[in-house]
Formats: structure tokens, sequence, C-alpha cells
């Protein structure tokens, strides 16, 4: 679009500091079927390691293996695959490790005993590290969004042109929700794009439910009448001395979701982008 400046990923500056960061986010990202799929993986590790040293060992001492998938499966992945991993774990020693062999049956008590006590310490395990995930992610997206308005508020601070703060803005928040964003303005002919997260894809009928956003002064919901093609969610912000902007984000493609409160964000880089220098 003429007149519009659109990011590209190597202008990110508040992209993630390391690799420990990169791989949170990847995860973050992963399908829910791939992580479920990921933790059945890792329960026949633990199988395939069984069968190697079950001569060795009692079976009860072979109920260990399978907590390790479980503890993996729910650090990495959370609740809902580590919960697999415990069903998979017990129905696996069942299977390959108690007598009869190869049968979802127990002949022993001392083997069922086992296996009703990797049943209970699996979950309890499981729900130990799913917990300890969600508090480090919660840590992490705070972190991560403490980052973010930090550095757009040092560049208002600078005195940084108004353009240059937009263009941060737009960043900013697609690293704040995880989503594609786009900064409009007020133009003559309705909402001018001034900047856009890297991978943002702006439609047409994004920009006109951006210009209804400006003409009705409301917020709207993406896909939501009158504007059911358009895929973001838009807030108008008006300034005494910059005028109308319109920030639109696209929560459908976000892995988190659209959050509770999207608007304390939203006002906030807002705040900024009124307070910045005029260009």
């Amino acid at each position: 679009m003429s007149g519009s400046y659109v990011l590209d990923a190597g202008q990110q500056p508040f992209a993630p500091a390391d690799f420990a960061d990169a791989w949170t986010e990847a995860l973050r990202r992963t399908p829910p079927l791939a992580r479920y799929a990921a933790a059945l993986v890792l329960v026949g590790i633990a199988v395939a390691l069984g069968l190697v040293v079950h001569r060795l060992v009692s079976p009860g001492s072979l109920t260990l293996l399978f907590v390790l998938p479980v503890v993996v499966a729910a650090t990495a992945f959370g609740w809902g695959p580590s919960l697999a991993a415990v069903a998979a774990s017990v129905l696996a020693f069942d299977f390959f490790f108690t007598e009869p062999r190869y049968q979802l049956a127990i002949a022993n008590p001392a083997d069922i005993w086992a296996a009703v006590m990797l049943l209970v310490i699996a979950t309890l395990v499981s729900a130990v590290a799913a917990e300890a995930r969600r508090r480090a992610i919660r840590a992490e997206r705070a972190a991560r969004q403490t980052t973010a308005l930090y550095g757009l508020a040092h560049l208002v601070i600078e005195g940084r042109p108004r353009r240059e703060v937009v263009q941060a803005g737009a960043i900013a928040l697609g690293q704040i929700f995880g989503a594609a964003v786009g900064i409009f303005a007020e133009g003559a002919g309705g909402a001018e794009l001034l900047a856009a997260s890297p991978g943002a894809d702006v439609s047409a009928a994004d920009e006109e439910a951006a210009t209804g956003a400006i003409a009705l002064r409301l917020p709207s919901r993406g896909g939501a009448y009158p504007f059911e093609q358009s895929h973001f969610d838009f807030w108008p912000l008006h300034t005494a001395s910059a005028g109308t902007f319109v920030i639109g984000v696209d929560f459908s493609k976000s892995a988190s979701g659209r959050p509770a409160q999207p608007e304390r964000f939203i006002e906030t880089v807002g705040a900024y982008l009124a307070a910045a220098r005029p260009t």
C-alpha cells in the first residue's frame, strides 16, 4: 500500500533474546495434536529402554522409567499431554512388563501394586510439573510484555519521530499478543496503514473494517457484523495531537488465543503513540 510501512523480521527490536526464549516460543506454538503425539513417543522410548534392561531389574523398578516421559511431557507440553503420557505409561507397563506378557492383565499382586503406584506417582508428578510450566509461561509472557513496552517507552523518551514509534508499537504489540498487528491512521480516503508487525497480512476487508472503526468510534471484533470478512479486532484511539489511530490485532492466528483484557495493552501503546514527537 502506498504510504505504508511494513516491518520485516530482521527489524524486530524485541525478538527472543536467546535460544531458551526461542525454544519456549516454539513449544508454545506447537499444535495440540503434535504435543500429544510427542508425549506418546516419549512413552515409546521408555518402553524401548525397558525392554533393554527388564532382565536386569524388577518390574517395580521399571516403573521409574515411565515417570520420566510424564515429567518431560508435563514440562514441555502441558497438563493434557502429560495425562496422556500417564495413561500410556501404565498401559505399556502392564502390557510389556507384567505377567502374563503382552496382555492387559496382571497376575502378580506385587505387579498390581507397582502399576497402582506408577499411576499415583506419575499423576502427582504430572500435576506439579504442569503447574510449574504454567507459572513459567506466565512469567515469560510477563517479561516479554514488560520488555516490549519498556523498549517502546524508551523510544518516546528519546524523542524519536512518531512514525518510528508507530513502527515499534506494531512490533511490540505483535510480541505481546503473539499475533499479527496493524496500526492505521485516519486519512482522507479512510484508514491508512502506517505499520504492521512481521507476518501481518492486511486485506482489503481489514482496511474496510478499520475505516468502519474510525467512523463509528467503536471497537470491533474480527468476523463480526458488518465486517465478517475481516480477521482483525480493531480499537480506535483518538489523540488531541495526532488525530485518530486504529490498532488492529488478528487473534485468529495467535497460538494463545484472545487474552481476557487486551485493551490495557492497546491503550498503553496508544498513549505512547500520542506522546511521541510528530514526524
